[in-house]
């Protein structure tokens, strides 16, 4: 529940932050004539990921055991490429954001509402998709079923009060440090949920090893215990780890979470010109 929350609020933050520098480009430039196709846009990308999220459920039940394994597991290698994609783009592009939306409205007001509504659309739509398949492959994970989509809810409501109260500028966070933190944090987390995924893809039998442990410490971190729920919830830690989910989870956030925590290389200064030396013959 808890990593589930901070997927939420993440992805909810970062929309909501996108939906006020597009509401805020309008209502500065005077086309509030517009807004009523940022509510439109903003709307149709909240009913997507929802409607993904039913579509994923009734195919879930349809299937035999295998084919739901093997559902499971595409999902959260996919919803692991999400959320990687996610934290170094927000590290990348974090202090260019609102620069490249407004450039984006700008363009888009000047062709249609359509444009404007697409904009929005696109803007929001993704960080939707994001939550839904990350929530879902973690859903899977713990084998909950309501407690993953309660801990996503809570935190898209936090995000949406937060952007509301940072859009009206009653509160002040450091974004860069916020998103910087959180990044890492679902590195490790994500790293649990393609472990997860590989254990899904060894039940459908297509990847060996279902049998072979790297380690087994139920007896120490018992999965019915409140610490080994907490583990579970928030880590996707199985006590009863096989070979192929250990080298899966440290080939995945050993390098992803050194890079993602390398420093930013500084653009390098110009070289001061030298005035040429005449040449004597």
């Amino acid at each position: 529940m808890i990593a589930n929350f901070l997927i939420g609020l993440r992805e909810g933050l970062e929309a909501t932050i996108m939906v006020s520098i597009l509401v805020a480009f309008l209502v500065k430039t005077g086309r509030r004539d517009r807004l009523g196709a940022v509510r439109w846009g903003v709307a149709l990308a909240v009913v997507l990921p929802v409607s993904v999220a039913v579509a994923l459920a009734v195919a879930a039940k349809a299937l035999t055991f295998e084919a739901q394994e093997l559902l499971g597991g595409t999902l959260s290698i996919v919803a692991v490429a999400f959320v990687t994609w996610m934290v170094f783009w927000m590290r990348r592009a974090g202090r260019s954001l609102a620069t490249d939306l407004t450039d984006r409205m700008r363009t888009a007001v000047g062709v249609s509402g359509f444009a404007v509504a697409l904009t929005a659309f696109l803007a929001v739509g993704r960080e939707g998709l994001e939550t839904v398949f990350f929530v879902w492959a973690a859903g899977q994970a713990t084998g909950q079923t309501w407690q993953p989509l309660v801990g996503a809810l809570l935190g898209l409501a936090v995000a949406v009060a937060l952007g509301w109260a940072l859009y009206r500028q009653a509160l002040k966070i450091d974004l860069r440090r916020f998103f910087a933190w959180t990044g890492a944090a679902l590195v490790v987390v994500a790293g649990g949920v393609l472990a997860y995924g590989v254990h899904d893809l060894q039940e459908a039998g297509v990847l060996p090893g279902l049998h072979a442990l790297a380690f087994d410490v139920s007896t120490q971190v018992p999965p019915s215990s409140w610490y080994g729920a907490l583990l579970k919830g928030v880590l996707n830690f199985s006590p009863a780890t096989t070979w192929a989910q250990a080298v899966a989870w440290t080939a995945y956030v050993v390098p992803v979470l050194a890079l993602y925590l390398r420093p930013r290389r500084r653009p390098a200064a110009p070289a001061a010109t030298r005035p040429l030396r005449s040449v004597s013959a």
